[in-house]
């Protein structure tokens, strides 16, 4: 499946898919999908290329229909660019369990190295799937904790594991 960052012309794939991802997978998701439904054409876009370069987003083409994607938020902030948030990962049921998830956060994580202050990479994973925590481990990010009843659900609430990942570069110090 090809895969490629995520432009402009890319949004209306990629609210069809995240509202999709919303609803079949709202345990995973802090925002319902009824939020996100009401967001302008503007907020999506801002998400998969926003104008000052604070996001990036990725995404996996199957029979000309975006199967998967995932997305980096950049901090403006000087004391807080060094950290990058990942999120939106989301591949649709019919396109997993073919590396697709792994060869986005992979593309993720090299545009993420790229930039020059970037230092490391976060993310939060509901507890419990464990399918995306082994998927995120094997790309080397590490849990640091777990907050207790981060999102309500209908079923009851979930806890969040919040996970990093270092950008080493040649010099850098052993992250720990």
């Amino acid at each position: 499946m090809p895969l490629r960052p995520l432009t402009a012309a890319d949004v209306a794939a990629y609210r069809e898919l995240m509202m999709e991802a919303y609803t079949l997978s709202a345990d995973a998701f802090t925002t319902t999908a009824e939020e996100r439904a009401r967001e302008p054409e503007s907020w999506w876009l801002r998400r998969i290329a926003d104008p000052g370069g604070l996001s990036a987003a990725f995404g996996a083409w199957d029979a000309g229909r975006l199967a998967g994607s995932v997305a980096l938020e950049y901090a403006a902030k000087p004391r807080t660019r060094h950290d990058v948030l990942v999120l939106g990962m989301y591949v649709r049921e019919a396109a997993r369990g073919r590396g697709l998830g792994r060869a986005l956060l992979d593309a993720a994580i090299r545009h993420a190295a790229q930039r020059p202050h970037t230092r490391l990479l976060t993310l939060t994973v509901t507890a419990g799937n464990e399918a995306a925590i082994r998927l995120y481990e094997g790309a080397g990010f590490r849990a640091w904790g777990t907050q207790p009843m981060a999102i309500a659900t209908p079923s009851g609430y979930k806890d969040k594991v919040h996970m990093w990942r270092p950008i080493t570069r040649p010099g850098d110090a052993d992250p720990g």
